[in-house]
């Protein structure tokens, strides 16, 4: 080693939304130093000695050379960890934002758990920041402590007399100052803190303030490490042929043509397909397209779209599991003066992430080494330690950046990392391999959001009054088969299918939401705001339906209902209040113009947004602007709150206005972007976010963006058109003037 280092460890675990962190530290010095450094009780002594008692968890280092290299055990894949988790470490310690490096921390459940799983390492829930904002915190307070302590010791000075600034360590009164870096070696010999008292919010420097992001600069200079830019000696690019229905299975594969491509080194069957390995991508695909593969689809999956939905009508006939029982449902709409009822369906969606799916492999027969922009380390190393017969320590992964996931990159199955595990093993490990997934795997071969089905039932009294409300959902299971199962279902409920349906926040006295989980052997996994993506939905179209249905301004008929709901309601208030909503909009010839509002709550973020559109008279339309409220807690970095709620609208707008994986005879129809379309820059709206003022702990804003604006949007267009659009992606032809 060439520095000394204050490394913090955390060996507690902390149990979903409850507290209680510990913090240990272990101290390591430089090898030439160590041997001089006698260990005492109660205090840091040589690496040799420390190593006999921890196994580091390591969050803060500090270098003589002054830098602080926080160490964060989260993915960046855009969403703003590696800004985030170093502001929290950089705010307690008082060092100068301009010395703070970031490294991705190597997977270890046992170190760098995530607080809310358990000993389970990874990033997904919109957790990063919650679950390490006392962690982290305490790990820079614990560092700051140390550096004070090695400081007055030095200077013989109290502790108390004694201000950090900026990364500056000083003693007003005899004129004294000491860099982190000068002090980094004294700070390894003190007495590791029992206790830290963490800032006042009112003293913070960084905390709720917009400091630059760390990742900003090595993505636009391109030094930024992505899985495309591994290259090892030696390395292989693998891509594979995969079965054109779910289910199907490799029966024979002539690769002779394949072989004769320049550059194809290798030809071999995996679990999942037949592999190109090449010296080159181009070389691979070029191989991959001259294959000669015969599949067994005796037991592939066979159904399209339409008859998957025909059979999900029918099952939304009969009662299912129930996820939500309050008074008598059935009853109270059975009596209601007005009685309504609606159906939405909601398709397939891949994640569609700007990078596809890669992942490098080098397997030997002690260990496998992996580079990966890796969303869940523990559940990745036990399977890939599974599918070798290695032990899970001997795997390590290399945590790069990834160029967004929306949750692909957390498969339950580990899937494309273990297909890029079989392949190195298929070759005997002979050569490090690269496997790619060109974006038509990604569309074809990907997992998806569930598709979905739901009907709901709501009656009125005579005065107007929400009575009842009747709520069910059919759609496949997405943690049914995976390690979540025994946490997340109970009683034949999926809580990920029901989360925004079961938890609503109006007081309606009589309400049932139950659930059906069809079993289909198309792969389905969390997508951006999970089950919320489909339950804001239906609830916010059809709360506005009733709204409408009782004579009352769909704003204020929320508003009333959400008296025991004081965050709900602070957001909605919020946003109709900076959105004008009791404002007509400016009139427009020709064209019809609406505002849309809707609310919804998950991962314990609090979102309602306005929407304001204009409609043609041949059904096309425009979002011209958005108006966000969002209660997340104490904001750590605002300008990253509102690029997360920016990037969530933009991302439910365009399931909303183009999303959908359909099948015919089993197959996927669509292939890339030119038949599963994006949000393109001109269709955004003006989007403006307001954040609630708040001190309390932080809350996620990666996903809760999401679920409001496809039906703030579907609402605004009934608005504008007095037409309902139930179903997702919209079909503008319902808007034409006829």
């Amino acid at each position: 080693m060439t520095m000394s280092e204050i490394r913090i460890v955390n060996e507690s675990r902390r149990h979903f939304l409850q507290a209680g962190i510990g913090l240990t530290l272990a101290i390591y010095l430089p090898l030439g130093r160590a041997a001089s450094s006698a260990a005492k009780p109660g205090k840091a002594g040589s690496a040799a000695a420390m190593s006999e008692t921890f196994e580091p968890n390591v969050f803060v280092r500090i270098g003589e050379d002054n830098l602080v290299t926080v160490i964060v055990k989260h993915l960046e894949m855009g969403q703003g960890t590696y800004t985030g988790l170093p502001t929290l470490v950089a705010e307690e310690l008082d060092a100068d934002w301009s010395q703070i490096k970031v490294e991705g921390a190597p997977a270890d459940a046992k170190l760098y758990n995530n607080l809310f799983w358990g000993p389970m390492q990874g990033t997904g829930g919109s957790t990063a920041i919650a679950n390490s904002f006392e962690q982290m915190r305490k790990a820079g307070a614990s560092a700051r402590a140390m550096l004070v302590a090695a400081a007055a010791a030095e200077w013989q000075v109290p502790a108390d007399s004694i201000q950090v600034k900026k990364g500056v360590v000083s003693h007003a009164a005899s004129n004294r100052k000491a860099s982190f870096g000068e002090l980094a070696v004294k700070a390894a010999t003190q007495e590791v803190p029992a206790q830290v008292k963490l800032k006042n919010p009112k003293d913070f420097v960084y905390i709720g303030k917009n400091v630059s992001r760390k990742d900003s600069k090595a993505k636009i200079n391109g030094t930024a490490q992505f899985t495309q830019d591994v290259r090892l000696p030696g390395m292989l690019t693998a891509v594979v042929a995969h079965a054109p229905r779910f289910g199907a299975r490799l029966k024979s594969f002539d690769g002779a043509r394949a072989k004769s491509v320049k550059g194809v080194v290798d030809v071999v069957a995996i679990p999942t397909g037949v592999a190109v390995l090449a010296r080159d991508f181009w070389s691979a695909k070029k191989g991959r397209d001259l294959l000669s593969v015969a599949w067994d689809e005796s037991q592939a999956f066979k159904l399209g779209t339409d008859e998957i939905f025909s059979q999900y009508r029918i099952l939304a006939r009969t009662p299912g599991a129930v996820a939500h029982r309050t008074g008598d449902a059935e009853k109270s709409i059975g009596r209601a003066a007005k009685r309504l009822e609606a159906s939405f369906e909601f398709p397939y969606l891949a994640h569609a992430a700007m990078e596809p799916l890669d992942c490098v492999v080098k397997l030997d027969r002690d260990s496998c080494e992996v580079w990966n922009g890796d969303q869940s380390q523990t559940a990745d190393q036990n399977a890939i330690a599974k599918a070798t017969g290695l032990k899970p320590e001997q795997v390590k992964i290399n945590t790069l950046y990834a160029g967004g996931s929306f949750g692909r990159r957390a498969n339950p199955d580990s899937d494309y990392v273990l297909e890029a595990v079989h392949i190195a093993k298929a070759i005997g490990g002979k050569a490090p391999v690269k496997m790619v997934w060109t974006r038509e795997d990604d569309m074809r071969a990907g997992w998806y959001r569930p598709l979905f089905y739901h009907t709901l039932r709501a009656g009125l009294d005579a005065d107007g009054n929400l009575v009842g409300w009747q709520h069910r959902l059919v759609g496949q299971s997405i943690v049914t088969g995976t390690p979540f199962e025994g946490a997340m279902l109970k009683d034949g409920v999926d809580a990920t299918s029901v989360e925004g349906a079961a938890n609503l926040p109006y007081a309606i006295p009589n309400m049932l939401v139950d659930l059906h989980s069809p079993r289909l052997p198309v792969p389905v996994q969390w997508w951006r705001s999970v089950g919320s993506t489909h339950t804001a939905f239906s609830t916010e179209v059809f709360i506005d339906e009733v709204a409408h249905a009782a004579g009352k301004d769909p704003y204020h008929f929320r508003r009333d209902l959400l008296k025991d709901h004081p965050h709900h309601r602070g957001v909605l208030e919020l946003a109709a209040q900076k959105s004008g909503w009791d404002k007509a909009l400016p009139h427009r010839d020709g064209v019809r113009r609406g505002r849309g509002i809707a609310l919804h709550e998950s991962f314990n973020t609090y979102i309602a947004e306005v929407a304001e559109v204009t409609v043609q008279p041949d059904g096309s339309f425009s979002v011209d602007r958005v108006v966000c409220a969002v209660d997340c807690g104490m904001a750590i970095n605002p300008s990253i709150i509102r690029a997360q709620m920016e990037g969530g609208i933009g991302f439910g707008l365009s399931a909303a206005l183009y999303g959908a994986i359909t099948l015919k005879e089993g197959r996927v129809e669509q292939s890339n972007f030119n038949d599963y379309p994006l949000l393109r820059i001109h269709e955004m709206p003006q989007v403006e976010v307001h954040i609630v003022p708040s001190v309390a702990n932080p809350t996620g804003v990666g996903e809760p963006g999401v679920p409001p604006i496809a039906p703030a949007v579907a609402n605004a267009l009934f608005a504008a058109t007095g037409k309902r659009l139930r179903k997702l992606p919209f079909d503008t032809s319902e808007l034409k003037i006829i």
